[in-house]
């Protein structure tokens, strides 16, 4: 069994050290409505008390609930928010993306990003991120987009083990039973994407990345070739969005 009281510990300690190192007080986060996001908000709270503020930044293609269980969510914690409808600066550009509803989602993510440093310099804060460990991994995010932050608590959990954290942080069940989504399109769901249960993901992910299992241990084990195919490609694939920009070096005669 997870002891998540020692897990939470050790993430305010790590959120309180590494915004202490910045000279700054304040910390800002994105809130979507989501599971990861409200992890990371309830943390912030306990961390900073009213130091610490959530963004809400729906578009025209957010579901209605997203937003309606982020703001349940701050009253039941008494979390400052304010909404930022970024819909305006998504029709100024949509024009040019055909359609494509992945260019869409990603410059939507790009958007809020951008609207959430905006905030972050306006009250003197850092933005804190939400993305787990699954996303992390599997390139599951945009880059410059929802993955940008500057510090995360998070990153290092499973998708899979954080509906037990978010229960014992006392998440609103309206997250905690919804069906995980980026909310970049109407109906999109994460599982729907990928193929497979972020639970199905994660077993292999566990044995796959922190054991270091080979393929054909995976196998022996009884994990499904295909799954294990997809998430080896999708490691690689996406590695670089995990680094910082390559620079060239130069050889200066």
């Amino acid at each position: 069994m997870i002891n998540w009281n020692d897990i939470e510990q050790q993430l305010l300690k790590f959120l309180r050290d590494e915004v202490e190192k910045t000279g700054l007080k304040r910390v800002t986060v994105g809130l979507s409505g989501g599971l990861d996001s409200a992890i990371v908000a309830i943390l912030c709270k306990q961390a900073f008390g009213n130091d610490m503020s959530c963004v809400l930044m729906p578009s025209q293609f957010s579901s209605k609930s997203s937003v309606d269980d982020a703001k349940k969510l701050c009253e039941k914690f008494d979390i400052s928010y304010e909404v930022v409808d970024i819909s305006p600066m998504i029709n100024a550009y949509i024009d040019n993306m055909n359609d494509d509803k992945l260019r869409i989602g990603n410059y939507s993510a790009r958007v809020r990003m951008s609207v959430l440093y905006d905030i972050s310099s306006r009250d003197s804060s850092i933005v804190v991120g939400t993305s787990n460990k699954s996303e992390l991994l599997l390139g599951y995010g945009t880059i410059f987009g929802d993955i940008a932050c500057a510090i995360n608590p998070i990153g290092q959990m499973y998708k899979s083990d954080e509906y037990a954290f978010g229960q014992y942080l006392g998440v609103i069940d309206e997250i905690l039973t919804k069906k995980p989504s980026a909310d970049l399109w109407e109906g999109q769901t994460d599982e729907d994407e990928l193929g497979y249960t972020y639970k199905q993901m994660d077993d292999v992910l566990k044995l796959m990345v922190d054991e270091r299992k080979t393929k054909e241990e995976l196998l022996s084990l009884g994990c499904e070739e295909k799954l294990i195919d997809m998430l080896n490609y999708k490691i690689k694939a996406n590695e670089f969005k995990g680094k910082l920009p390559v620079i060239a070096k130069i050889q200066w005669s």
